[in-house]
């Protein structure tokens, strides 16, 4: 009953540290693929053309998946279903800020305002202030996300120890 009591403890280390080490990893990849899709509607404004919500429905998939729904519930904005309010289009996206959620709002909601050109500056603007975001949380990433594994495989040894 005891070593089954030190297993448990030592699997919960681990779990809490990967929970931690899994945020870290999803505000990354989030990030990239962000600069991925402001990239592609930078371009395709500019060339095709092509209706908002076409560009953002054709989006690659595997990238997609990493933008935690904020584009499914942009498009459910663009079909009139719900407002474009933080709650309705980060509803998934539980691993970022308040201040980055108010930002990527403010992103969305100039998409599709204003002529061609201005678009293009716009989004421009936007990617930048991405790709300083997309680096900070990369250093968190390294600084954090490995350390708090590291950490919790520590933390379940010495709990081991301790109960041994």
């Amino acid at each position: 009953m005891k070593y089954l009591f030190i297993v448990i403890i030592f699997c919960l280390c681990l779990f809490v540290g990967y929970v931690i080490y899994t945020k870290y990893n999803k505000r990354k990849k989030f990030y990239s693929a962000l600069i991925m899709l402001a990239e592609k509607l930078s371009v395709e404004i500019n060339f095709s053309r092509e209706r908002l919500k076409i560009l953002i429905e054709n989006f690659d998939a595997g990238t997609k998946k990493n933008l935690l729904g904020i584009d499914e519930g942009f498009i459910s904005y663009l079909d009139k279903k719900n407002e474009l309010t933080i709650s309705d289009i980060f509803s998934k996206a539980n691993c970022l800020k308040q201040d980055e959620k108010e930002f990527i709002l403010l992103f969305l909601k100039t998409l599709g305002r204003s002529d061609v050109e201005n678009q293009t500056k716009e989004i421009s603007s936007f990617l930048q202030r991405f790709n300083e975001k997309k680096e900070e949380t990369e250093k968190e990433f390294k600084k954090y996300g490995s350390l708090s594994l590291k950490l919790s495989v520590v933390a379940g040894l010495f709990f081991t120890i301790l109960l041994i």
